[in-house]
């Protein structure tokens, strides 16, 4: 759609439907992304022809300002990172514009300078974004650009650089995430601070009730503590990024999911009291505890995360004691698995359509829970119940009872913005008192001051 810049109706190009667009300079042609395709059209859609099939959706592309060149933001599908890449505009000399600069790569959204000397973009590392200038070659003599230059070092973090027009500013936005633990007290009906309002998520009790542990967000780094927030013990440390911890039963080990720099996801494991981490094996498991503490439970990284075919997921065991590996029968298609404390249940998500699936140790079978469109399931103490959050066009938080499978409505969350990492975190407190992270970020569009070379 073009909007127009001061007032007046909204219009189509032609008929063409595209994930991102921008004009050339001069306003004669039109580049747009289509899922992993390249278009090129005139100004007003016509002519659409398409340029090129990439290996990944891209997004953001820039013509140079001689129209010779076009760069973009591709998404790679295996590692779901962003890199930026450049190709000219006949559809020859495709290839990475940073290759190895950062490992694994987190560039996205360049613009040209408008005399073409630099080309600014944004670049993640260390759970934050700033903004960074290339130096383009000047001459002939030259081979190549320069190395990147960083713009910004914090506090906030930098994303979206758009040059302005005479190239001595530019607009970005700048953003702080930072979330609120909070618990939902069900006599007031209110969401109060926890702990005391820390900026976590992925929240877990021991099973004394004395003890928690938690990521931080956005950081990703693993702590402990007691339930009152004193004698916080730091257990993981930056670039590694942690999530989704659990504690054995014993209250001895944390398990969870480790993002190594370089790396892929894996399952690893730390004591309670500090020191190195074990891998225990790579993937993003989603990994949880049995009763006995003996076995952990996990799945293979569902498509959503990992592009693959949903019946290439199950649900998998682990023995600590012979390091074998076992998968729960007819349970491919299945996701996101949690043990019950009792030992007797393990629950899991079904990929599409999204149920809450139960196995029952005892009868070796699966049965359907609940068909909401749902995330985060959490279990009782007591193994009665399963918690769990519903997004969509009114989100809550509800419960399902294992006996009879009765669903119940706790509290609405249409009036709480949340936030975590990837998507909105929700837990249970001892109590089983709900938990979730209201969002308290703050995001603005900045004007840099900036003198280029």
């Amino acid at each position: 759609m073009v909007f127009p810049a001061l007032a007046g109706p909204s219009h189509r190009l032609g008929s063409i439907v595209s994930s991102d667009a921008t004009w050339s300079p001069d306003g004669k042609t039109l580049v747009y992304s289509k899922g992993e395709d390249l278009y090129l059209a005139k100004r007003d859609g016509a002519d659409s022809r398409k340029l090129i099939t990439l290996p990944g959706g891209a997004s953001w592309p820039r013509f140079s300002p001689d129209e010779k060149t076009l760069r973009f933001t591709l998404n790679d599908p295996k590692t779901n990172s962003d890199s930026l890449w450049e190709i000219s505009v006949d559809g020859t000399n495709l290839h990475p514009l940073l290759p190895a600069w950062n490992n694994p790569p987190a560039e996205c959204c360049g613009s040209w300078t408008p005399d073409g000397k630099y080309f600014v973009f944004q670049s993640a590392r260390n759970g934050r974004k700033d903004i960074w200038a290339l130096p383009e070659k000047q001459s002939v003599f030259q081979r190549s650009g320069g190395v990147p230059v960083q713009l910004t070092a914090g506090p906030l973090s930098f994303s979206g650089p758009v040059p302005s027009k005479d190239g001595k500013r530019l607009f970005v936005v700048a953003s702080q995430p930072r979330g609120e633990l909070v618990r939902y007290d069900a006599k007031s009906g209110q969401f109060m601070p926890f702990l005391p309002g820390i900026s976590a998520e992925g929240i877990d009790f021991s099973r004394d009730g004395h003890w928690v542990t938690y990521t931080t967000f956005p950081g990703g780094i693993l702590w402990k503590s007691k339930v009152d927030g004193s004698e916080r013990l730091q257990l993981s440390f930056p670039p590694m990024v942690a999530w989704l911890p659990r504690w054995s039963p014993d209250g001895k080990q944390i398990a969870f999911q480790g993002l190594p720099p370089g790396k892929r996801w894996a399952m690893c494991l730390v004591s309670a009291e500090g020191g190195d981490l074990q891998e225990i094996m790579p993937g993003y498991g989603d990994v949880g505890w049995s009763a006995d503490g003996n076995t952990l439970v996990f799945s293979d990284t569902p498509p959503f995360l990992e592009p693959k075919p949903s019946n290439q997921v199950a649900i998998h065991l682990y023995n600590l004691k012979t390091r074998q590996v076992s998968t729960l029968p007819d349970s491919a298609g299945l996701y996101s698995p949690r043990w019950s404390p009792d030992g007797r249940y393990i629950a899991a998500l079904r990929i599409g359509p999204e149920t809450i699936r139960l196995f029952d140790f005892i009868t070796q079978k699966w049965v359907d829970l609940e068909n909401l469109p749902l995330g985060f399931p959490s279990w009782s103490r007591d193994s009665k119940y399963i918690y769990f959050d519903s997004p969509g066009a009114d989100p809550a938080l509800y419960r399902v009872r294992i006996s009879d499978h009765k669903v119940e409505r706790l509290v609405g969350l249409k009036d709480v913005r949340l936030v975590g990492r990837p998507g909105a975190w929700t837990g249970l407190t001892p109590d089983q008192s709900p938990l979730v992270l209201r969002d308290i970020g703050t995001q603005e569009i900045y004007a840099l001051d900036v003198q280029f070379p």
